[in-house]
């Protein structure tokens, strides 16, 4: 996932795919509440921080992971969103991708000067089922931003896209597994098809993890958390040997 920013921590489920969510997870390892939306003390202003010897402790050019420790448009954050957005605005070298599961909150929270979005921040609705994909992205085709993703995750089943990528309002579709000791299984016949669909509408694809429990030519694989990344890139690499050979 590469650098993470975490203005604020915290979250509450409200979907299918937040059943096993890993920061419930992680948290309760640690006798922490999830559901307790915080600013974060010390590292709001990560972007702006710099070493000793003045340069950023985020360098420029960097892919900024945002808020995934919660969601960047939960209510809890309405009030520290607007500071948040001027520090994104104040690093236009880096570039920020935001995530949620929450699109018909979007319009309401963006900044006055947004635009057609900002040039540096990409924006992410997260679609586990179908039933959440028809939901959200109705939604979420309709909001303006330089980049625009789909991330199929955890993927619990598959998603048929088709429709909202043929609208050509969609960059790059995401996809990957549930993680940790209760994930539900990444079948890989899902992501095959999710994969040939956005060939076909010329739409960027990304396995970004498969997941604890991988399930590959009806066999499941018990994926290490730290393999996960790997191991999907591994993945992704099949697929597009396997399309190149039937077109």
């Amino acid at each position: 996932m590469g650098l993470l920013w975490s203005p604020w921590h915290g979250c509450h489920r409200c979907s299918p795919g937040c059943k096993n969510c890993y920061v419930y997870y992680l948290d309760s390892i640690h006798d922490k509440d999830a559901n307790v939306v915080q600013r974060s003390k010390t590292g709001f202003n990560l972007p702006l921080k710099k070493s000793r010897t003045g340069e950023y402790k985020i360098p420029s050019g960097s892919e900024v992971a945002t808020c995934f420790t919660s969601d960047f448009f939960l209510e809890e954050a309405d009030e520290w969103r607007e500071e948040a957005y001027k520090i994104i605005k104040a690093r236009p070298d880096v570039k920020f991708l935001i995530c949620t599961k929450r699109p018909e909150r979007i319009a309401q929270c963006l900044p006055a000067d947004w635009g057609n979005g900002y040039l540096n921040v990409g924006l992410a609705v997260t679609c586990e089922n179908q039933a959440m994909a028809e939901k959200r992205l109705k939604i979420f085709e309709n909001i303006k931003a330089a980049k625009k993703f789909i991330f199929v995750a955890p993927i619990l089943e598959y998603v048929d896209l088709k429709k909202f990528l043929k609208t050509k309002k969609f960059d790059r579709v995401s996809v990957g597994g549930e993680s940790y000791t209760f994930a539900r299984e990444c079948n890989f016949e899902w992501v095959k098809k999710i994969y040939t669909d956005c060939r076909e509408c010329e739409v960027e694809f990304e396995f970004h993890q498969t997941g604890s429990n991988f399930v590959k030519d009806g066999k499941t694989y018990k994926i290490k958390h730290k393999d996960e990344y790997l191991q999907a890139k591994k993945a992704e690499e099949f697929l597009k040997t396997e399309y190149e050979k039937l077109v």
